[in-house]
């Protein structure tokens, strides 16, 4: 794009013979032009920066979602542990991420392993970045916490969830999203020199960085755990612990893929940036757009696939089976969203429902137990999201988003080889390792100290009365003196353990409330 500068010594010339008058001319009009030069590069800052904070806030939404797929998939007498969770891993990773995580992640200039500066946000914001930068990083930072949650859920101590938390947000991810994401990191493709296999690891949004990681983490904290009581019988066949409520799943569902709009074209960061030398309809914001196209159509594949997969496997038609689908779509197509046709975006939300059903039949065999699938969902359909961007990745859309290389590598089926499905294998690897080498120990510590889970009383009561002193849903209160009833909903004293009925006696000529038949 052609710059909006001018000299006088440029302009002059072509006014008069008058040297003085045609000079004095030429400083005003680039006075001009200079005040909407600058005008023009704030409008630019501003515009950018409102797009980076409003997917802020669509990707914080999603951890009322989290929230909502959480409560709804535990049992009721865990309801308040579980939503009591969600809103420690925000708050938590809100200070460790603040004190360490983003320094780690994007503290540049650094080394290619971790980044060094911008603790506490000391000497921020640059030029390279600005508050909504961090705020949208740690958006991300807490949506890998939360999905660990979901693994460990209805049995585990609320000290962990603090120590986990903080140390995921704080440490283990960041890490992660620096090798991948900062343009320092050795497998960035944002390099501007010595990319692996000369292209870099292309994961746009996070299938590896996020997905995997939380899932990654969820799989060993649940595998040290050990399963819920009652998941498998003593023959070791599988029994169902249902969750409560179908309603809640449904609507943290449809939560996460409004939140999933500004996880995946949000990626960008920037919206008001033309390709070539602008003046066309075709920009970055088409490539938004398409991001958003190819976000939703793996997403409803996936949805679609898992419904009638499962009613031929199972014989019924469930729509928690249907919503799981939905988001392994989702996760799945977090790496490739950018850089991928949407007839491709088909075939990877097909194959994701697959591998979700396959990793939760294998979960089944191994006797783990996950009670939203966090592993399985986020951590299988997440490393298949990486290979499939190593595969469908198209060069046009490749060199629009990471431009400055012509000839970097594409999708090995698109034509361009396999160095880039080369780098995604290897992203696949290292991020397993790293979280099996920090997040393993750490479970397993927690678990020595007895800090880990909870006590097998504790756990069949049901940790809201016997950790969270009472229930999430308070079905009468007793001193709201218009309620008229006869009869009232029986309930479990903390301290008791045991049922009592609430029996009220009827005021004088008041009958018994009638039914309808």
């Amino acid at each position: 794009m052609s710059s909006l500068s001018c000299s006088a010594s440029d302009l002059a010339p072509l006014f008069s013979s008058n040297t003085a008058n045609a000079t004095a001319m030429a400083n005003y009009l680039c006075a001009r032009f200079d005040t909407i030069a600058n005008k023009l590069s704030d409008a630019t800052y501003a515009i950018d920066n409102t797009y980076l904070l409003f997917s802020a806030y669509l990707v914080f939404a999603m951890q009322l979602g989290f929230a909502m797929l959480c409560a709804g998939s535990v049992r009721a007498k865990n309801t308040m542990n579980i939503m009591l969770t969600n809103v420690l891993d925000a708050a938590a990773g809100g200070l460790s991420y603040y004190l360490f995580g983003f320094a780690f992640a994007f503290g540049s200039p650094s080394n290619g392993f971790i980044g060094r500066h911008f603790f506490g946000l000391t000497d921020y914001p640059k030029p390279s970045g600005d508050y909504s930068f961090f705020l949208y990083q740690w958006a991300f930072a807490i949506a890998a916490a939360g999905i660990t949650s979901g693994s460990i859920a209805e049995r585990t101590q609320f000290v962990a969830y603090l120590i986990y938390s903080s140390f995921l947000t704080g440490f283990v991810y960041p890490i992660v999203s620096h090798w991948f994401w900062s343009s320092d990191g050795w497998a960035s493709p944002n390099r501007t020199d010595n990319l692996l296999f000369g292209s870099g690891v292309i994961d746009f949004a996070g299938s590896g960085v996020v997905h995997m990681v939380g899932g990654i983490a969820g799989l060993w904290g649940a595998f040290i755990e050990g399963p819920r009581v009652g998941r498998f019988d003593h023959s070791g066949r599988s029994v169902a612990l249902r969750g409560h409520s179908a309603s809640l799943v449904v609507l943290g569902s449809f939560l996460l893929w409004f939140g999933w709009y500004g996880f995946n074209p949000g990626s960008f960061l920037t919206i008001a940036k033309g390709y070539g030398d602008g003046g066309s309809y075709y920009g970055q914001w088409s490539a938004i757009g398409r991001t958003a196209v190819t976000t939703t159509l793996a997403g409803c594949t996936s949805a679609l696939t898992t419904l009638f997969s499962k009613r031929l496997l199972e014989g019924h038609w469930n729509v928690l089976d249907v919503c799981n689908g939905l988001l392994a779509g989702f996760a799945a197509i977090t790496s490739g969203c950018s850089v991928v046709e949407p007839w491709a975006a088909i075939i990877c939300g097909f194959v994701a429902s697959w591998v979700l059903i396959g990793c939760n039949k294998l979960a089944e065999k191994l006797k783990y137990d996950d009670p939203l699938e966090a592993a399985q969902l986020h951590g299988g359909c997440g490393a298949w999201g990486v290979l499939f961007t190593g595969l469908f990745a198209t060069a046009s859309y490749v060199n629009e988003v990471y431009p400055g290389q012509p000839s970097r590598p594409y999708g090995l089926f698109m034509g361009g080889g396999g160095k880039l499905l080369a780098a995604q294998l290897v992203q696949i690897l290292v991020v397993l390792g790293w979280v099996t080498a920090t997040m393993g120990p750490l479970f397993y510590l927690l678990n020595k100290m007895k800090l880990l889970r909870v006590s097998r009383d504790d756990e069949m009561a049901g940790m809201d009365l016997t950790r969270h002193g009472g229930f999430a849903y308070a079905y009468h209160d007793e001193d709201d003196q218009s309620i008229k009833h006869a009869y009232m909903m029986g309930k479990i004293e903390p301290n008791m353990g045991k049922i009592e009925p609430n029996i009220e006696t009827p005021p004088a000529n008041h009958s018994l409330p009638s039914e309808d038949v």
